[in-house]
């Protein structure tokens, strides 16, 4: 009887609120810094909108991407192809039977930007001025298809819609096309690109942002007492996967293994998660079994943790009744304290985190805190690094999304 091989990570490739690239991006996580910026528009005035600030790219496509690939494509694509050169070349660019190769790249709302542009434009100029490539541009699938098409990849190109947790399922499917034997390698990730005024305003309708406006950079506060909404962000995270085997064959340098992953719903509420955390719980310990991990090995967590007053504490819970006495020896994080939530992308940059966290064995910081709930159960690290220990450990990321859906998933260090 043929065992499912083992999947390991051999290219990262990310655009964020704190750099251009994985390389920067970590460093200025590192260096607990924000990407929260006060918005340079008149948003807040025009439409009175309670919040006037967000955590947009730090370096835009147009400085990276030709002019004619970025009028054809979403913004959403385009962080996702320009994360998805990095992570290529930084693969090593391996030659792989394009039947062979597959591409799982979300979005958790899409093509938001195409959509409202072609509205205004059918409105204001009528139909004959809509772009005709509006559609391929508007679609959630569009950056998995522009990344297949990128690179040539046969073995299928999917792209799977779970609110905030997006990225990181679309990390996990990646991982079951492997063990399936569907593909050898597959280039999966998320990508968001939702900092557009329709957005800011349902979120904060929603009463889910923070409306710090005089202070964008302490706004995303996980834990703290003061906590009062998530900062929207926007980017690309993604990774590249490999059969074992196929990395081994080719000599390729690996990050990590991707070991386990868990998915489970609440069935509980739409924007609410379930207040034992059961669908939590249930996410996290499927994806320990699969990887064969006991909770003694995991020396990390990269919390979903959006800075909620409700959904904060419930994960702490969570990641206390999963890993009992042992969360006392992990170092949990809250890295959407720098770069804010970038829905549909947090999944997977926060993934990239969670393996950089084990090959420099440096948790990143979570910046903010400056008064911890009272009822936090986790031990969480505060505004700088902080060292993990050698030798094979195991860490956690967890992405949690509106209509309850949970998704975890388990990294071990090589």
């Amino acid at each position: 009887m043929s065992t499912a091989p083992d999947v390991v990570i051999t290219g990262l490739g990310a655009t964020t609120p704190l750099g251009g690239d994985v390389a920067s991006t970590w460093r200025a996580a590192l260096a607990g810094e924000s990407g929260a910026r006060t918005l340079d528009n008149d948003w807040a005035t025009t439409y009175e909108i309670p919040v006037s600030f967000a955590a947009q790219l730090k370096v835009a496509p147009a400085e990276v991407l030709p002019r004619p690939e970025i009028k054809r494509m979403d913004p959403s694509a385009q962080y996702a192809i320009i994360a998805t050169r990095e992570a290529w070349a930084d693969a090593g660019s391996p030659e792989v039977d394009p039947e062979r190769l597959g591409a799982v790249v979300s979005s958790g709302i899409g093509g938001i930007w195409t959509t409202l542009d072609a509205w205004d434009t059918l409105r204001e100029k009528g139909a004959r001025r809509v772009l005709p490539m509006t559609v391929p541009m508007l679609m959630p699938n569009s950056p998995a298809a522009y990344v297949e098409l990128e690179l040539g990849a046969r073995a299928g190109a999917h792209a799977l819609v779970s609110a905030c947790a997006s990225g990181a399922e679309a990390i996990g499917y990646a991982v079951e096309m492997i063990r399936t034997g569907r593909a050898d390698v597959v280039v999966a990730g998320g990508t968001e690109a939702a900092i557009h005024p329709m957005p800011l305003a349902a979120f904060a309708a929603s009463r889910t942002l923070s409306t710090r406006n005089d202070d964008p950079a302490g706004a995303s506060r996980p834990y703290d007492v003061q906590r009062d909404g998530f900062v929207l962000g926007e980017g690309a995270g993604i990774v590249v996967l490999e059969s074992a085997e196929h990395a081994a064959a080719r000599g390729a340098r690996v990050y990590a293994r991707l070991a386990g992953v868990g998915l489970s719903s609440d069935g509980y509420h739409m924007t609410s998660p379930e207040p034992s955390g059961r669908g939590q719980t249930s996410a996290m310990r499927q994806a320990l079994q699969g990887a064969g991990v006991s909770p003694s090995d995991v020396v990390h967590v990269n919390a979903h943790a959006t800075s909620t007053v409700v959904g904060d504490l419930i994960e702490a819970r969570s990641v206390r009744d999963v890993l009992g006495a042992a969360a006392d020896q992990v170092a949990l994080s809250a890295t959407k304290s720098m770069t804010g939530h970038l829905l549909g992308g947090a999944g997977a940059l926060e993934t990239i985190f969670t393996v950089l966290a084990l090959v420099d064995r440096s948790a990143p910081p979570t910046i903010n805190v400056t008064e911890p709930d009272p009822d936090l159960v986790v031990d969480l690290v505060r505004d700088t690094p902080r060292p993990l220990p050698s030798g094979q450990v195991a860490a956690i990321n967890n992405s949690f999304g509106f209509g309850g859906h949970n998704v975890a998933l388990v990294v071990t260090s090589v």
